[in-house]
């Protein structure tokens, strides 16, 4: 449920389910030959059940933090251009999220489907039970350091792809102040914030196709390193 462009929370709970129950039903035979009996006794049951689920969220958290990059990029981007009051509410990047990150998080999902990339994940998936025992526990200092490296990573890419409108951000501040400091009596904020709303515009329109084309090349070399694979 947490795989990227499988898992969105835009289509229906039956369908998010159907297709969990579709992929798992797909993997069984790859996956069978590994998987031991079935203890004997409700409580070793349980917790090898439970703790296969604590790997599959752990793959999947690492594969949404990835995809979350480019949602990401495009809050920082509206804080920039001055559209972080437009809201359009997202599972994914909360309540307060922006409509351009929502922007981005639908393309997001659009891209992942179209370039084969969702079966990226899927295939760690099935890898996991060769990297990590079914029903073993995950291994602690492991999973926080690629949790922490993911995070980091992710933060890092976003970064870089709204570097081009913090860059212009701090230009037209830097600007808008010496004017201000030129001609007191201008009222500088009223004439600059249309202007700064119509140029991030114009810049986003200018630059969406070049940040989709190097988030899909980052998110692509990002998933290669998933646990599971190799």
């Amino acid at each position: 449920m947490l795989l990227p462009g499988l898992g969105e929370s835009g289509p229906p709970p039956m369908l998010r389910a159907g297709m969990a129950g579709a992929i798992t039903l797909l993997l069984l035979p790859v996956v069978q030959p590994l998987i031991p009996a079935v203890p004997v006794g409700l409580v070793p049951a349980a917790g090898m059940v439970l703790a296969e689920v604590a790997t599959g969220l752990w793959l999947g958290w690492l594969a949404r933090v990835l995809v979350l990059t480019l949602p990401m990029a495009g809050q920082i981007a509206a804080y920039m251009i001055g559209l972080a009051n437009v809201l359009e509410p997202d599972t994914g990047l909360g309540a307060q999220s922006t409509a351009v990150g929502r922007m981005f998080s639908l393309a997001a999902a659009v891209v992942v489907l179209a370039s084969g990339l969702w079966a990226v994940p899927v295939a760690a998936l099935a890898g996991s039970f060769r990297l990590i025992a079914p029903g073993a526990l995950l291994p602690a200092g492991d999973t926080a350091a690629a949790a922490a490296t993911a995070v980091a990573g992710g933060f890092a890419l976003a970064l870089r792809l709204a570097a081009p409108f913090v860059l212009a951000a701090v230009v037209w501040q830097v600007a808008s102040g010496v004017v201000a400091r030129l001609i007191p009596r201008l009222q500088v904020y009223f004439l600059s914030m249309p202007a700064q709303i119509a140029g991030g515009v114009l810049l986003l329109a200018l630059l969406s196709g070049a940040m989709l084309t190097a988030w899909h090349d980052a998110l692509r070399s990002g998933f290669d390193l998933l646990p599971g694979l190799g």
